[in-house]
């Protein structure tokens, strides 16, 4: 049987030297990473640093784009960007999500109530003359 911990992505299991061992870095690579805003590890109630599989998901991306040349402020955009697209695509779909409720109750029915289209229902008037 799986720990029911080991599932949650988010909770920090790995003490920092396992967690740089894990990513391939030295412990103050890992330091430097969190004072340069690029990775904020939870912490226990001691104030020891503890890394979840998301951040050592995330270390290993640093990784990959140190390697392909980018800066530390390169990489901080770039993670920045993949987030604010997460938002974007969650957003899309939550909206995507209320355009399918729509269609199930029938948005052309309604749409027909409040906009009636010429010659429908409208009552015939004197002709000119």
């Amino acid at each position: 049987m799986v720990n029911p911990g080991w599932a949650d992505l988010d909770r920090g299991l790995f003490s920092i030297s396992v967690a740089a061992e894990l990513a391939g870095l030295h412990p103050q690579t890992l330091r430097i990473y969190e004072r340069e805003g690029l990775l904020d590890p939870a912490r226990s109630a001691g104030g020891t640093r503890r890394y979840s599989r998301r951040d050592i998901g995330r270390l290993q991306e640093i990784c990959a784009l140190t390697a392909d040349g980018l800066n530390l402020a390169g990489i901080r955009r770039v993670l920045e960007m993949q987030e604010e697209t997460r938002q974007l695509q969650a957003e899309v779909a939550r909206l995507r999500g209320l355009a399918g409720d729509r269609t199930a109750t029938g948005p052309a029915d309604r749409d027909t109530a409040a906009h009636p289209r010429p010659g429908r229902g409208a009552k015939p008037g004197p002709s000119p003359a």
